[in-house]
């Protein structure tokens, strides 16, 4: 199925690694992700033009990570396999079916070469890859150079083994923030970037709205089984409840499922690119309402099978 909008391509910047999944009384099963990856997988499948720039190895996981991204159609940006080895996340699934994770991350990659050829309508990045030195700087320039052309979607994503100290953390979440377009973050990584109470709705609230006022357009966060909650530079809230329907295998990609969809819908709205800058800003409560819903419906199929196995458009539909 054709994806609906202009055409463009996404690129994706961050890490890709390989989760080392173990269920209960089950014995550890490899499946290629990463949550910059997972998304690059996400667009790719719901048939968008995706690159992905990561730091992979050429070892065997390495293998398995491009073979697992290429299979769906996400091109790797060259120079994105010169690791020494490929990272891993060890992902514990618990009895509430959510995982925990435990990581050994590598993430330095070069500067991708951009400005050969048309500039990308949208730009990802978010959790490790946007915080974990030396990449991080890289990363950075990156958005920098690239927002004068392109919708720049940003997903904090706290990973707290990997990245400090919360109020350190939370200069660098500030500083990329101010210069996104988008940002998906859940409840439960504001509380710990801001020390919160997670179930402080209050609070949490009133942080995504100090974000607005930095620029963001939109900022959407998610509850878990409470559903999400998105609000506007324009001044909308919108909370679109969780489908009690649906039977979770786990939550692995969760998050990042969710993310991909709303940055397919805003292409699918012909929001993304910076020349539609203004017209994000300004999205009506109608059209907010069909792309928070068309992300929470493709994150309720991942969660419905194992790992982070986001659908096709053909899935969807």
């Amino acid at each position: 199925m054709t994806a609906p909008g202009r055409q463009g391509s996404a690129l994706v910047i961050g890490e890709a690694l390989v989760d080392v999944v173990i269920h209960p009384g089950q014995e550890p099963v490899d499946i290629p992700g990463g949550s910059p990856a997972n998304v690059a997988l996400g667009l790719a499948r719901l048939g968008r033009d995706a690159e992905l720039h990561c730091w992979i190895g050429t070892d065997e996981r390495g293998k398995a990570v491009r073979a697992h991204l290429e299979a769906s159609g996400v091109r790797l940006a060259p120079g994105a396999d010169g690791a020494e080895r490929t990272s891993t996340a060890q992902a514990t699934i618990g009895e509430d079916r959510a995982a925990t994770y435990l990581f050994d991350l590598d993430w330095n990659p070069p500067r991708p070469v951009l400005g050969d050829g048309e500039a990308p309508l949208l730009v990802h990045t978010g959790s490790i890859a946007a915080i974990l030195a030396p990449g991080a700087a890289t990363v950075e320039q990156v958005l920098r150079e690239t927002r004068a052309t392109s919708t720049i979607a940003y997903d904090p994503n706290a990973r707290p083994q990997l990245m400090g100290e919360p109020e350190d953390a939370r200069r660098t979440v500030e500083s990329i923030v101010a210069m996104s377009d988008l940002v998906k973050c859940s409840d439960e990584d504001v509380a710990w970037f801001y020390g919160l109470d997670k179930h402080d709705d209050e609070a949490i609230e009133s942080v995504a709205r100090t974000w607005l006022k930095t620029g963001v357009a939109i900022v959407v966060l998610t509850r878990g089984k409470r559903g999400s909650l998105a609000l506007t530079a324009s001044g909308l809230r919108l909370e679109v409840p969780s489908n009690p329907d649906i039977v979770v295998a786990d939550t692995v990609g969760a998050g990042d499922s969710f993310m991909g969809g709303l940055e397919d819908a805003l292409w699918s709205e012909d929001l993304v690119g910076a020349d539609r800058r203004e017209a994000l800003r300004a999205v009506d409560a109608e059209t907010l309402e069909r792309i928070v819903r068309h992300a929470a419906a493709i994150a309720d199929i991942t969660v419905s099978r194992a790992g982070a196995n986001p659908p096709t458009r053909d899935e969807l539909a």
